[in-house]
């Protein structure tokens, strides 16, 4: 039975109608049907022998191509496997390491009307956060089905056999005991498809085709439903905000079960009818090099990622390593899901200006789950200096500035709250209708609505979204608000021994004149002589904060590398920084408390 979300669908379903008309009718769009089935079946038909995705393994050797054709072969094959096994509207989890496999499987869902899950996949049956996290996602959204790699299969096997005794074919070590029950299915095994069409009713424009769970950044993940008319508006948006003409291939290395890698590494290339070539973050991050040549190599018109991407590649590729790339391509640069810095851009522009990278190709974002991804869009102008404009926002979308505690809406340039309204803005979260009702409901205090409530801070100027900060981070101290982001980068400049994006400013507690901060800082030990010379960053950071922002950390702690926890897309999860120094539970290389 399909799922009816409870918060206004038929409104939020009507709008989306609307948003979608009157995209067609701003431009002409490159689909116009109504569902991403519909989607996939245009490009079977009309061009079922072009290149639709590659993936490149290790970030260099192919190692899979699919036409349009193949893939709508391999999602109709896994819809009638699911078809055979679960009912339209139950949800599957989609369990892949990098791979095309996944592609397969999402399609396979939308196609047999099962919701679709994605959820990533740990390196090791060790690895407790990931693992939590999988345990959460799980039990929240009761799956009927996991859709995986024979490989993962085997392994989840073994580890049950060795935990429980033999398989039972139930989601091993993440369910409640004795309350869920899932069909496992490899669907890279070699085992006949049977019926791929079935009697499974197609879906409709509201129909809720996957659930993106949260990054789990602020708080525990939440599953937002995103519907097929929600996903297409938001295609349609990214695409007009994009370059005229810029139809060429992509390069994404973004993990598939963030947002961002889904949606724009994924389902964008589709909606434009043209190949994407795909690798794993892992690759990315263990060379960077990797992605830049892959743009270069395929002639990409179109890829991005967090900030930090950026500032990791202009870091760590060397003038030699840049000398046979060839940039010019590059027309969508796209930079979102985490603060856009100023310096970052120039860094990088800089870096790549004699490899044909132009500057004006940057595209600023801004955007988040809850309204399926992208909220706003514009180009960089190299200012140097506030915070970076993330442009216009996308036809029907509306954004209001709003104090979060009167619900007023506020004038140009006073920051807020953002708030959200249009064809994007998702059904609600799975299963959690008080949350659902208290984000995706609100409404101003002249009574107008509904809005998604961000939890971003943020301002208009000239009619362009600047983001500021998330309202749950900041630090108030003797009545003055600091965004963590700006003393996260005070730190970061204050010694060459602090590793850039590895920083996190939290409040330790409440007193008398406010927060106390804590500044958790990763350093490349083999910068500094030794552990005098460790403990004098500590020093320099609390006095560089000082300085800059009037306060005194009450307590400066150096990590090792990869200490602090992050998302899969790269962003800090303060919450779980804040959550793990109170636990006691961070390696302490130094720390100096005021």
């Amino acid at each position: 039975m399909w799922h009816s979300p409870s918060l206004d669908a038929p409104d939020r379903t009507r709008a989306a109608a609307r948003g979608a008309r009157a995209l067609r009718r701003a431009r002409r769009l490159p689909f116009q049907g109504a569902t991403l089935v519909d989607l996939l079946d245009l490009r079977a038909a009309e061009q079922p022998h072009d290149l639709a995705y590659v993936y490149l393994r290790d970030g260099e050797w192919e190692d899979g191509r699919w036409t349009w054709g193949e893939l709508r072969s391999r999602s109709r094959a896994v819809a009638a496997r699911l078809r055979r096994s679960v009912a339209a509207g139950d949800r599957a989890l989609l369990l892949f390491p990098p791979c095309l496999d996944f592609i397969a499987a999402f399609f396979g869902c939308l196609e047999a009307g099962v919701i679709a899950v994605p959820v990533p996949v740990s390196r090791s049956d060790r690895d407790s956060a990931a693992m939590a996290r999988l345990r959460a996602i799980a039990a929240d959204a009761m799956p009927a089905a996991v859709l995986t790699t024979e490989a993962i299969r085997g392994r989840w096997n073994a580890a049950t056999s060795r935990a429980c005794g033999p398989s039972q074919h139930h989601l091993p070590r993440l369910d409640a005991p004795g309350s869920l029950r899932c069909h496992w299915i490899a669907t890279d095994d070699e085992r006949p498809p049977g019926d791929a069409e079935g009697s499974c009713p197609r879906p409709a424009a509201s129909h809720v085709a996957f659930l993106q769970y949260t990054s789990g950044s602020t708080a525990s993940p939440r599953g937002v439903m995103v519907s097929h008319a929600n996903l297409l508006h938001n295609l349609a948006s990214a695409f007009l905000l994009g370059r005229d003409g810029s139809r060429g291939p992509s390069v994404s290395w973004l993990p598939v079960t963030h947002d961002m890698g889904l949606i724009e590494g994924v389902l964008q290339p589709i909606y434009r009818g043209n190949p994407a070539y795909l690798m794993s973050p892992a690759a990315f991050l263990q060379r960077p090099l990797r992605w830049v040549a892959a743009i270069s190599r395929y002639r990409a018109v179109r890829s991005g990622g967090p900030n930090f991407a950026y500032d990791l590649t202009a870091r760590r590729v060397p003038a030699e390593a840049r000398a046979g790339l060839d940039l010019g391509c590059w027309e969508d640069a796209y930079n979102g899901a985490e603060p856009v810095r100023h310096d970052t851009l120039a860094a990088f522009a800089s870096a790549f200006a004699d490899c044909g990278f132009r500057s004006s190709s940057f595209m600023l974002c801004y955007g988040l789950a809850e309204s399926t991804l992208l909220v706003s869009a514009g180009r960089w102008r190299a200012i140097g200096a506030g915070p970076v404009s993330c442009g216009r926002t996308a036809d029907g979308t509306s954004v209001a500035i709003v104090e979060p505690e009167t619900g007023r809406v506020c004038p140009d340039g006073r920051a807020g709250e953002i708030w959200i309204s249009g064809p994007s803005v998702a059904q609600g979260y799975w299963n959690r209708p008080d949350d659902s009702a208290r984000v995706f409901s609100a409404s101003t205090s002249d009574g107008s609505g509904p809005f998604l409530r961000s939890g971003d801070l943020g301002c208009m100027m000239d009619g362009e979204l600047h983001v500021t900060g998330r309202l749950k981070d900041l630090l108030i101290v003797r009545g003055a608000k600091h965004f963590p982001q700006d003393l996260e980068r005070t730190a970061e400049d204050a010694h060459a021994a602090v590793r850039r994006g590895c920083v996190a400013a939290v409040s330790l507690g409440a007193g008398a004149e406010g927060d106390t901060i804590g500044v958790l800082a990763e350093i490349e030990p083999r910068r500094v002589d030794d552990a005098a010379g460790i403990e004098e960053v500590a020093h320099v950071i609390s006095a560089a904060v000082c300085e800059a922002h009037g306060v005194r950390p009450g307590v400066v702690a150096l990590l090792p590398p990869a200490a602090l926890p992050k998302t899969t897309s790269g962003k800090l999860q303060r919450f779980l920084c804040r959550a793990h120094w109170m636990a006691g539970a961070f390696p302490v290389l130094a720390r100096t408390a005021s």
